[in-house]
């Protein structure tokens, strides 16, 4: 879709706010699960024991507004995405815990696992700058890379129905929950669908609220017929929670100072236990690095792996990551969420999630303002996510709309990476997991280097007179022969550009 507000625009300051709240709104429900989650596990069988942990939310925010500020800087704010606390790192975060070491090292093991995770990243980094990128689109190529990003938008869509279903009210009905997230997710299509000017803009916003009023109603409805257990089933305010509130955020630096350093087996025991946790799934998190900036690329129409090139994306991720962890605990990652949301309302504005970063580390410090949006109620959210995991999934399918499946190498390749994803494909090596999104898009990539055996090179790329090899004095190729496999990734990301170009005049800043 064609942006209103392209990457450089500035929107004016009453439309920004808004714009950068939704984009808050979006980004919120997943930054602050990752410490919920870690926080959430226990000891089993077999396993080593745990420290339990004490993750703050309110610095998770911190972290994600922190890092994504870096990233931004890294890119030269040329692309608009949020990073927020990476889910593929829990398991990693747990073994900072695990082995029955002191709270203090805990933490500190975060803050190491991340600077392992973050090293990754910058080796990578630099084999791209000095190497070039071209060898990832050949092992990576848009049959690849499309239904990977389906993949990551459909493996969401459980959360989304599960929010939907939570705070069901058996003296109103079973499924109050389920029409308040209906109704948010029915606003916010009318609102994109059918709004004018800024409605159209802010429909996570409009949508959000008009669930939350809903739930509201439910709620009343609740009380009024006698159902006291009413305000927990829907999660709506719960005033008991403004009489615990922390005003300050529990920093994971700081928390390192608290305790003395214990580790039963040894410190350097421990740290190799989180080289081993942290490394293997950053290669997992660079992965769905490449696959989200290839989607806001192909939403945008301008190649971020060319400009500001991959080198930067990677390395401001990897240090955003490092940001993230030292403030918050847990390693940030491009927000899926956020790609969806700049999709769904067509502002690609960079300063929109600059100002959404700031306001994520401002409202971390306001007790009240956290309170009350962990009082929006898990169903509400659940119909946002609903239309943003679908865009998601939608916006990967588009990267392979003119990709040839009628030629089996590209159906094998395609159909693999959709059935090992939604089939929940994952593997566990003790406390590291690879999950269904990396192992469908490995598996998706070995696939397609076997099919791949003998493919004749693209015809764009033939002998000139002198002998030399030329893309420019290839014939034109045919229009059967218009098909992804013989395009480059660089004739692509050139057609985008003169694309963005021409409309330059159109793109106006409001």
């Amino acid at each position: 879709m064609k942006m209103i507000y392209g990457v450089k625009d500035r929107p004016k300051a009453g439309k920004l706010i808004l714009f950068a709240l939704q984009q808050l709104l979006a980004i919120l429900a997943a930054t602050i699960t990752v410490p919920i989650a870690v926080n959430g596990i226990t000891a089993t069988p077999g396993d080593f024991n745990y420290t339990a942990s004490n993750l703050s939310i309110s610095a998770a925010l911190v972290g994600a507004g922190l890092g994504t500020l870096v990233y931004l800087l890294f890119t030269k704010f040329r692309s608009p995405v949020f990073l927020g606390s990476s889910f593929a790192f829990i398991g990693s975060m747990a073994a900072a815990f695990a082995g029955g070491v002191s709270m203090s090292l805990g933490y500190l093991g975060l803050i190491i696992g991340a600077l392992f995770a973050g090293l990754v990243y910058v080796i990578i980094s630099i084999i791209v700058r000095f190497c070039g990128s071209k060898w990832i689109d050949k092992v990576m190529p848009a049959v690849v890379i499309g239904p990977t990003v389906a993949i990551i938008g459909l493996s969401l869509s459980s959360s989304a129905i599960g929010n939907l279903n939570q705070g069901a009210i058996a003296t109103c009905s079973p499924y109050v929950a389920l029409v308040c997230g209906l109704i948010t997710l029915a606003v916010t299509i009318i609102c994109s669908v059918f709004g004018k000017k800024t409605m159209k803009m802010i429909p996570f916003i409009v949508g959000i609220s008009a669930g939350y009023v809903a739930a509201s109603i439910f709620t009343g409805i609740g009380y009024a017929l006698g159902d006291t257990a009413v305000g927990n089933a829907l999660k709506v305010i719960d005033f008991t929670k403004f009489a615990s509130m922390e005003w300050l955020p529990a920093f994971t630096f700081v928390e390192v100072f608290k305790t003395p350093i214990t580790a039963p087996n040894g410190i350097g025991a421990h740290i190799g236990a989180i080289a081993v946790a942290y490394v293997p799934v950053a290669f997992v998190s660079f992965a769905e690095h490449l696959a989200d900036h290839k989607n806001i690329s192909s939403i945008i129409e301008t190649d971020l792996l060319k400009d500001p090139g991959l080198d930067r994306t990677l390395l401001g991720d990897g240090v955003g990551s490092l940001a993230g962890a030292i403030f918050g605990g847990a390693p940030n990652t491009t927000y899926g969420e956020s790609v969806g949301c700049v999709a769904i309302s067509g502002n690609a504005s960079v300063v929109t999630i600059a100002l959404a970063a700031v306001m994520a580390v401002v409202i971390a410090f306001v007790a009240p303002i956290m309170t009350l949006l962990s009082t929006i109620p898990p169903c509400v959210m659940g119909g946002v996510c609903i239309a943003l995991y679908g865009f998601i999934a939608v916006s990967g399918l588009k990267m392979i709309q003119k990709t040839d499946l009628n030629d089996n190498r590209n159906l094998f390749t395609v159909s693999v990476i959709l059935v090992a994803g939604v089939g929940g494909l994952a593997l566990t090596f003790g406390k590291v997991t690879i999950t269904n999104v990396a192992c469908a898009l490995i598996l998706g990539i070995l696939v397609n280097l076997l099919v791949g055996i003998g493919r004749k090179q693209p015809a764009a790329a033939v002998q000139s007179e002198g002998g030399e090899t030329s893309a420019q004095s290839a014939p034109e190729p045919s229009e059967a022969e218009q098909t992804p496999e013989n395009a480059s990734a660089d004739t692509l990301g050139e057609v985008a550009a003169a694309s963005d170009a021409d409309n330059t005049e159109e793109t106006q800043t409001t």
